[in-house]
């Protein structure tokens, strides 16, 4: 059952493409910049909570649905 995009803050979206293997690469000032082996790099805002639009842009370039992002929160 989808419930749309869940409400996270910049620090909890790193943590959670942490655990699927992107690292943090560095930060300038409030933007947190992640690699990964073979996906492309993502740049997170550290944010208290992440607009609807710039995380639905997150996820769709991790290659992610909400559902694995709230499997991996």
């Amino acid at each position: 059952m989808s419930q749309g995009l869940p409400v996270v803050s910049g620090l909890e979206l790193v943590q959670a493409l942490c655990r699927l293997g992107y690292s943090v690469r560095d930060q300038k000032g409030s933007h947190i910049h992640l690699r990964h082996p073979f996906r492309r790099p993502l740049t997170v805002p550290d944010h208290p909570e992440i607009a609807r639009g710039t995380l639905r842009v997150i996820l769709r370039d991790a290659g992610l649905t909400p559902e694995e992002l709230r499997d991996l929160l």
